[in-house]
């Protein structure tokens, strides 16, 4: 065994890079090995080391230098390639192996300078020593190689994360600078919306993030708004961001209107969106037709011509078996992260901030002001909502509940005693029930709507799934009869793709019941806010808008709205009842119109015009959604109708071709040519010689594994392209595997 030593400790090695990710010790061993080996070295060249740095400010690196990040690339790249070279000889030896090549035929296929080479076919025969002679020789070319790549590809993973994130800054950047317009058309000064961009920068994605470095640079640093922008223009990978923040510089450097440039810039991405959207969808088309072409109609082909070649010539039964286990499902998979770093960002699925997401009537109990509450706005005492204390007085503290006599945590409007003894905390009762009450509440929830409180977790639904999935499984499918490797396969693989199509299902269910309900809501927003804006403009206060729009029909988001009014009628105010519709609604179009709104609040009580610019946006923004829904629709056709023929042919194959050649190889079935001294036919000859061996179950499984596998595939790449997410695809999968199914039951091969 002492001649696989190389192997395990090339094993050991690359498992030990991986050790950082998982501990923080290990992280800080791998840091200061890395420094003390190279740390001097990578600061040599100057205009290398300023080259790389502008990468890792690009691709937006935190919590790193450029020296650390820089030596430890070295350090990774100088053991991947001596472990890969030493892995790659016993691979190459296993492969040869495995395929059956002698050192004879090595020796005659390469040249005589090169037939040392075949001595890696008995590996396992040589000594230590001749061992690391050869694994030295190995090293200088292939191990050479592997260090290169792995250097390169470090850093080619900067540079394609900093294209990631120019799209993701192209695509926020056009309604970023509505909310920059929207709260500078309100009347608040240039350095506060920098300020409030920097605190929504959740929701505003990575145009926000990225203009945010340059408010840390004015807050943090002292540095003046005309250089902060420019180092801005300058770092960023985005070259409309950095035009934007060129020309904004120079609009604050003469003195302009800055409200009327950000018009300017607000009405040319609003013009620019259309066209954007048309390249976007043809670029989509492209990738639907190529798919089809390459991933469904190819493997098809050549399927079908390695069956036929398989039964009338020799086995060919191991390469299909490579095309459909590995070739498909690496392709598709590579197909699905091509065409999502090409469109990341562009037109794609928008995801809710994680403070979104939270439990919308969550009370707080810690008394720290948010961002955005204004001292004195609300009536003077704590209201709920839904049961949940959520006010605050004037003096800015949280109230977290009532006593006995109605008062408030201060001792306000309760008739009963206004302070207690110095130190005594007469509410900590009241926050110990309200805190249990909280604890409790997803029993009172599921009790109350079971199904809305299951479905609005695609991820619980998934998890629980998963074990039902299993248990049924072992129920159906077990156990298992033994026999040859193809009938104990053929025992399991049917209950396993029920089990997968189960899973999916459910997951699939939960994840359309959310986006659905999500979709209806935004579908109102924009006349939501239109209508607030003109009750606003004809000179209703903000909080009277807010009680007549709550009167009128907006379908899905009627409730919510009602809910909202409720929370002004008791008394809170109208940016922390706004707060609360965006946390029960959990959407991106509704997370962005109430940050506008609630901010535009606190600069001016006339906010009608930044209304009417937020619904602008949103109807923009759900106008380019929905034409991209019915334009992929077509696409989303073609793939299906593609994996009916897909699935057709492969049918066709198992019902018709392969018991006819079968039959065309058993002798006596007529398929021979006639004796030449009797003229009786002598059985099967020629292209039919040998036939009769053909293992119909062996083939007719491998035709069912590649229509589950191409269903699977199909599905998930219908999801991208027509939707925008591998998530919205799962539904799709569902469908295509119950065809699957279907299809095969009933030609009895499953």
């Amino acid at each position: 065994m002492i001649e696989y030593l190389p192997l395990a400790a090339a094993v050991a090695a690359c498992l030990a890079l991986a050790l950082p990710l998982v501990d923080d010790r290990v992280d800080l061993f791998v840091t200061r090995v890395a420094l003390s080996a190279f740390g001097d070295y990578v600061g040599e060249n100057e205009t290398r080391r300023r080259a790389q740095r502008d990468q890792m400010r690009a691709a937006h690196v935190a919590g790193t230098t450029h020296r650390v990040y820089a030596s430890r690339t070295l350090l990774y790249a100088a053991v991947l390639g001596v472990a890969g070279s030493v892995i790659g000889v016993y691979g190459a030896a296993g492969l040869l192996a495995a395929l059956d090549v002698g050192e004879a035929a090595i020796r005659e296929a390469l040249p005589a300078e090169f037939g040392f080479v075949a001595v890696v076919t008995r590996l396992a025969d040589l000594g230590l020593g001749r061992l690391f002679v050869l694994l030295a020789v190995v090293s200088a070319t292939v191990g050479a190689g592997l260090a290169l790549g792995a250097y390169l590809a470090r850093w080619q993973l900067l540079d394609q994360r900093a294209h990631a994130r120019a799209a993701e800054i192209d695509a926020t950047l056009p309604r970023t600078v509505a909310f920059m317009y929207a709260l500078s058309r309100s009347g608040m000064a240039f350095p506060r919306v920098m300020d409030t961009l920097a605190e929504n920068e959740a929701v505003y994605g990575e145009a926000a993030t990225e203009l945010s470095v340059a408010v840390r640079d004015m807050n943090a640093f002292g540095t003046d708004a005309l250089t902060a922008l420019q180092r801005v223009s300058r770092r960023t990978p985005s070259d409309d961001l950095a035009d934007f923040s060129e020309n904004l510089a120079s609009v604050l450097g003469t003195g302009q209107s800055v409200s009327a440039f950000l018009n300017d810039q607000y009405e040319r991405y609003q013009a620019e969106a259309e066209a954007k959207q048309e390249q976007y969808l043809e670029l989509l088309s492209t990738f639907a037709e190529a798919y089809v072409t390459a991933l469904v109609a190819g493997p098809l082909f050549f399927i079908t011509i390695l069956v036929v070649i398989g039964l009338v010539l020799q086995d060919t039964m191991p390469l299909l078996r490579v095309v459909v286990y590995l070739g498909v499902p690496l392709a598709t998979f590579g197909f699905v992260v091509y065409v999502d770093s090409v469109t990341q960002g562009v037109g794609g699925t928008e995801t809710v901030a994680e403070s979104s997401l939270s439990d919308p009537d969550t009370p707080s109990v810690s008394g720290v002001r948010h961002a955005t509450d204004e001292p004195g706005d609300r009536g003077g005492s704590p209201r709920f909502d839904g049961g949940a204390a959520s006010g605050r007085g004037p003096d800015g503290v949280t109230a977290d509940g009532r006593g006995p006599d109605g008062g408030t945590a201060d001792g306000r409007g309760g008739g009963g005693p206004g302070r207690d003894a110095p130190g005594a905390d007469r509410w900590a009762a009241s926050r110990e029930r309200l805190r249990a009450y909280d604890r409790l509440r997803w029993v009172r929830q599921l009790i109350a709507s079971p199904a809305e409180t299951v479905l609005a977790s695609p991820r619980t639904v998934l998890l629980a799934a998963v074990p039902i999935a299993v248990v049924g499984l072992l129920v159906f499918a077990f156990p298992i009869t033994l026999g040859t490797p193809v009938e104990m396969v053929g025992q399991v693989d049917g209950p396993i793709v029920v089990a997968t199509a189960f899973v999916l299902a459910a997951y699939a269910v939960a994840y359309e019941f959310g986006k659905r309900r999500v979709r209806r809501i935004e579908s109102a927003v924009p006349d939501f806010l239109d209508r607030l804006a003109s009750v606003n403009e004809a000179g209703t206060a903000v909080i009277g808008s807010v009680r007549r729009v709550a009167d009128s029909n907006l379908e899905a988001l009627t409730a919510d709205l009602r809910r909202t009014r409720r929370d002004v009628d008791w008394g809170a105010d109208v940016s922390t009842a706004l707060r609360r519709l965006e946390r029960r609604v959990r959407s991106p179009m509704m997370s962005r119109a109430v940050a506008l709104v609630t901010n535009a609040i606190r600069a001016s009580g006339d906010v009608g015009p930044v209304l009417r610019i937020a619904a602008d946006e949103s109807r923009a923004t759900w106008s380019l959604r929905r034409e991209r829904r019915q334009v992929m629709l077509t696409y989303l056709i073609v793939i299906y109708i593609s994996f009916l023929v897909f699935l057709g042919i492969i049918a066709a194959l198992s019902v018709s071709f392969i018991p006819a050649i079968e039959s065309a190889g058993v002798p006596g079935a007529g398929g021979g040519l006639p004796d030449a001294g009797s003229g009786v036919p002598s059985g099967p000859s020629g292209i039919t010689d040998g036939i009769g061996d053909i293992d119909v179950a062996a083939y007719e499984q491998l035709f069912f594994h590649a229509a589950a596998i191409q269903a699977t595939c199909s599905g998930l790449v219908a999801g991208q392209l027509g939707e925008g997410s591998v998530r919205d695809g799962v539904k799709h999968v569902v469908v295509l595997l119950a065809l699957t199914l279907v299809a095969f039951v009933a030609i009895g091969a499953v």
